[in-house]
């Protein structure tokens, strides 16, 4: 469907659902999905549409979701009005005050703390009972992006038998220690682009439709090594220790540090070589170019944490060989 008929089709179907007739509509923002937002400017408190074409999105995982986050006391945008068979949803604006720009090193550790309570408060009440399970297929397919497209498309290298070997033992070990861990509600990219300082109930919480039932490490990973930001090391494991500490309290978990700590790191190796392969396949096929930038950063975190483990460093030793010097935020030739 052309731009054009995609926007008459959004401006009728919020005529039908506010009963404005000439909605003023604005974009927004836009994802890293098919996905894109609007502002309704001249209905009272502004509201958001989200367009999801339905041929290439279905709003009924986020809609769902969304009302076990709200019902579990968190922050995510309030639903006027959906729709699945056309894509749209008109919700609460939560604005535009995304986490990233606002963290530094006076603000973090408050709008860290906010995020941790968050954190907490959405896998002690979430249930995800129903919720698609993190399980060995799925984990495997995620770490598969990265021999698809960014060893083989943005380095150039087609890996040979021993090559193939190492990936292989890496992705066996990785994926069997993420089904060690307790299974609890995942958002999956709980990081700094989807947070939100609200002025109420802060953070506001977006971009949760693909959660699922999954490693109790996976979203604290994601938001203390951020694929956009990051902190030094000492500080991330002080958070990660206090967060422990938090989920033993909370019943989530009786694994002492060096479990947890072992858990975080390994589930943070396989979220950063998926992350590797996503953001060179948002260039090279859906051509979003702005996240090779932060390529280096998330191999750095890679590179640093698989270095650490015996089981892992033939896989670090190995992709530093391939990357050698590589500048990886430029595109392949």
């Amino acid at each position: 469907m052309n731009a054009e008929l995609r926007s008459l089709q959004r401006r009728n179907w919020v005529r039908e659902v506010t009963g404005e007739r000439e909605p003023d509509i604005v974009v927004a923002s836009a994802d890293a999905s098919f996905r894109s937002y609007w502002r309704v400017q001249n209905l009272p408190h502004t509201p958001i549409v989200m367009d999801a074409p339905p041929q290439r999105e279905d709003i009924t995982p986020w809609v769902a979701v969304a009302d076990r986050l709200r019902s579990a006391g968190l922050h995510a945008p309030d639903v006027h009005a959906s729709d699945a068979a056309l894509g749209f949803v008109l919700m609460e604006d939560l604005g535009d005050r995304t986490y990233l720009p606002a963290l530094d090193a006076n603000s973090v550790d408050e709008l860290y703390g906010d995020a941790l309570d968050a954190l907490l408060l959405m896998q002690r009440n979430v249930s995800c009972s129903g919720l698609p399970p993190y399980d060995s297929q799925r984990l495997r397919q995620e770490l598969n992006l990265l021999p698809q497209w960014f060893i083989g498309r943005h380095l150039g290298i087609t890996p040979q038998c021993g090559g193939l070997d190492v990936l292989e033992s890496a992705f066996h070990a990785l994926v069997e220690e993420a089904l060690t861990q307790p299974q609890l509600f995942v958002h999956r990219d709980f990081h700094s682009r989807n947070l939100l300082i609200t002025d109420t109930q802060s953070p506001g919480i977006i971009d949760f439709q693909d959660a699922v039932c999954g490693p109790i490490a996976y979203d604290l990973v994601s938001l203390l090594r951020d694929c956009y930001i990051a902190w030094p090391e000492s500080k991330v494991q002080d958070w990660v220790e206090r967060y422990r500490e938090q989920a033993v309290d909370a019943g989530l978990t009786d694994a002492d540090s060096r479990t947890f700590l072992r858990w975080f790191d390994w589930i943070g190796v396989q979220r950063h070589l998926k992350v590797l392969g996503i953001f060179c396949r948002l260039w090279y096929r859906d051509g979003k170019p702005q996240y090779l930038a932060d390529l280096p950063r998330v191999w750095q975190y890679t590179r640093d944490v698989a270095s650490r483990y015996e089981e892992l460093m033939p896989l670090a030793a190995m992709l530093e060989r391939w990357i050698a010097g590589r500048d990886l935020a430029k595109p392949a030739p």
